[in-house]
């Protein structure tokens, strides 16, 4: 029996892994368009958003696969998890240390916000999204083992994970090029510290 279910949920993990490729994306857009270099804390976070979206991305492959059971299911659900709550962790820690009144914040507010605020949201979106998922999953996981209603769309799923993938590579590329040999990101970074290693832009 088909659940209706199983074809939405299927689609919303690849809009989830699609939505955080946007946001990684965009910040680096920012970085390399802007100069609005990452902090420690800034890197973190984007660490905390690439674990969170090695879920949803594991579940699609097992999906297309045919192997996907109610455990690994599970399994890729609670390393998204994880992965949201480390990296809400960090957001909330850098949010407190630009709380105080005059704190102009670390890097460029967008609508009002900096971006480790959104990213903030962003994880807690996805542990409501977790949250949903789980309580979804007896009626969704059973039907989700072959894609969406038993028909997998495995051009446009390899097309959503070679993004994320892509993305992965080039920011750990870029981290050894910010922090050069180094074993910690300065707390104010001014250039890359690969090429510049006296720490001049």
């Amino acid at each position: 029996m088909t659940c209706a279910l199983s074809r939405p949920v299927y689609w919303f993990l690849h809009l989830w892994v699609l939505a955080y490729c946007v946001v990684l994306l965009a910040a680096l857009v920012l970085q390399f368009g802007l100069g609005e270099l990452p902090c420690p804390l800034c890197m973190l976070q984007r660490y905390g958003m690439f674990l969170s979206t090695l879920g949803p991305v594991w579940i699609i492959l097992e999906s297309n696969r045919g192997d996907l059971t109610p455990q690994r299911y599970q399994q890729g659900l609670g390393l998204a998890a994880l992965g949201a709550l480390l990296g809400a962790v960090v957001a909330a820690r850098q949010i407190a240390l630009h709380v105080l009144p005059g704190d102009a914040g670390y890097g460029m507010p967008f609508l009002g916000l900096h971006l480790y605020s959104w990213a903030f949201l962003t994880f807690l979106a996805v542990l409501v999204a977790v949250s949903g998922l789980l309580i979804l999953s007896p009626v969704t996981v059973s039907v989700m083992d072959k894609g969406p209603a038993g028909e997998p769309s495995p051009r446009l799923s390899q097309a959503v994970v070679w993004l994320f993938i892509l993305l992965l590579l080039a920011n750990a590329i870029m981290i050894v090029f910010l922090e050069g040999f180094a074993w910690v990101l300065p707390d104010d970074p001014v250039g890359y510290n690969l090429l510049a290693p006296t720490g001049t832009p």
